[in-house]
C-alpha cells in the first residue's frame, strides 16, 4: 500500500511512479538500485558537505535568496522530458508566502546576451547523447558568470538517483527560504474558482464564464494590440513570463507556443514558462499565486467548433475548460497579479498567429 502521506510531486519512486513505470517496461530493479545509491550516499550519516542532495538544495536556497531564482534546465535528448518533473517538485513546493524558485524547462538555450542576472543553469547530460553543442553553448554560459551546475547521467536508469536528489534538494531549499515544502495552499483555490465559475453565478451550464470584458478577441485587432503591449511594458527585469494555454494540445500548437515565448524572451529578457493551463492541474500555478509577485501571464482560451459532453452531467468538456480557465484567472486576480486574456476564437490556428504578430508588434 502507498503511503498516504506522499505527496504526488514526491512519488516518483512510490507506487504510483513505479507502477506505471513496470507496465511500460522499466527494469525497476536497476531503477531503484540507482535510487539506493543515492539514498545512501545522502545518509545521516553523512556530512552535510558531501550529501548530493543538500549540496545542491543549499545552492538553490542560497541563490534563490540573492535573486537568481529562475533555475534553467538544458536537456540533453535522451533526458529531454526530465525537467518537466522537476518544474512541479519545485513550483508546487516552493511558491508560497510570496517565497519561490521558478523552474523553467524547454526554454530554447540561446547566448549570454539573451538572460538577466536571475538565472542559474541546470545542464542535465547522458553518456552517449550528440551534445558537442550544446556542450559549447553551457559553457559559453558559464564563461559569462552565470552559475551552472552539470549532472552528468551514465544510462537512462540513473535517474531512479536524480529523482531522489532532487526530492531532497527541494525540500532543502524551501527550509532555508523559510517555507513549507510539503503543502500547496494556492492550488486547491484555483479549483474552488473553477467550480464556483460553474454553479448559478456564471450559468447553470457554465457556457458563460468566459464572457467578462476582461477578455480581449484577436477579431479586435486594434484592442489586442494595445492590451498585448500594455502588459509587455509591465514585464520588468527580474520578472517572469508564463503563458498558459486553456486549449487542446498539438504539436502544431506547440509550435506557436513555443514561437510566442521566444518572442517575449528576447524583447523582454526574462525568464519564460509555457504549459497547457498552468500544466499538472494547477500544481505549478500554486508558484504564480503563492510566489513572489513577479510573473506576468498570458492566458490563452479558444472557441472550439468540436465539443462533447461530460457524462452524465449538465456540461460539456468545452464549458469545464472555460471553467478552469475562468477560476484560475480569478485566482491570479485575487492576489493582483498582471494578466491578460486572449481569446483566439474558432480558428485556433489563425488566432495564435494574429497573437504572435501582436507580440512581434509590441516588441518592435
Amino acid at each position: 500500500q502507498a503511503p498516504s502521506d506522499v505527496g504526488g510531486r514526491y512519488s516518483a519512486l512510490s507506487f504510483f511512479g513505479l507502477v506505471p513505470a513496470a507496465l511500460i517496461g522499466v527494469d525497476l530493479g536497476r531503477l531503484l538500485r540507482s535510487a539506493g545509491a543515492m539514498v545512501e550516499a545522502s545518509s545521516p550519516t553523512v556530512t552535510e558537505m558531501e550529501n548530493p542532495g543538500l549540496v545542491l538544495g543549499a545552492a538553490l536556497g542560497e541563490l534563490a535568496a540573492e535573486g537568481r531564482d529562475k533555475v534553467t534546465f538544458i536537456a540533453s535528448p535522451g533526458l529531454a522530458r526530465f525537467p518537466t518533473w522537476v518544474e512541479q517538485l519545485i513550483a508546487e513546493s516552493t511558491g508560497k508566502d510570496g517565497q519561490g524558485i521558478l523552474p523553467v524547462a524547454d526554454e530554447e538555450i540561446s547566448g549570454p546576451h539573451a538572460y538577466g542576472s536571475d538565472r542559474i543553469f541546470i545542464y542535465l547530460r547522458l553518456d552517449g547523447d550528440k551534445v558537442v553543442e550544446t556542450d559549447r553553448q553551457v559553457r559559453e554560459l558559464a564563461t559569462a558568470g552565470y552559475p551552472v551546475m552539470e549532472f552528468r547521467l551514465q544510462d537512462v536508469y540513473d535517474l531512479g538517483g536524480e529523482f531522489f536528489r532532487w526530492e531532497v534538494a527541494v525540500s532543502a531549499a524551501g527550509v532555508l527560504l523559510d517555507i513549507h515544502p510539503f503543502n500547496q495552499p494556492d492550488v486547491q483555490l484555483a479549483k474552488d474558482l473553477a467550480r464556483q465559475a460553474m454553479s448559478g453565478d456564471s450559468g447553470a451550464d457554465g457556457d458563460n464564464v468566459d464572457q467578462s470584458n476582461d477578455v480581449i478577441s484577436v477579431s479586435d485587432g486594434l484592442s489586442l494590440d494595445a492590451a498585448v503591449a500594455r502588459w509587455l511594458t509591465a514585464v520588468n527585469p527580474g520578472d517572469y513570463v508564463g503563458i498558459h494555454a486553456y486549449l487542446a494540445p498539438s504539436s502544431a500548437r506547440d509550435v506557436s507556443l513555443q514561437a510566442m515565448r521566444m518572442k517575449v524572451r528576447d524583447r523582454t529578457r526574462v525568464a519564460t514558462t509555457v504549459g497547457y493551463g498552468p500544466r499538472f492541474l494547477h500544481s505549478t500555478g500554486q508558484l504564480h499565486k503563492g510566489g513572489p509577485d513577479t510573473g506576468a501571464f498570458l492566458q490563452i482560451i479558444d472557441e472550439p467548433d468540436a465539443d462533447l459532453d461530460v457524462p452524465e452531467t449538465g456540461y460539456s468538456f468545452g464549458a469545464l475548460i472555460h471553467a478552469q480557465a475562468a477560476g484560475d484567472a480569478m485566482a491570479l486576480r485575487q492576489r493582483r497579479r498582471r494578466l491578460l486574456r486572449v481569446n483566439v476564437g474558432r480558428d485556433t490556428a489563425g488566432g495564435l498567429r494574429r497573437l504572435l504578430q501582436a507580440i512581434e508588434v509590441a516588441g518592435s
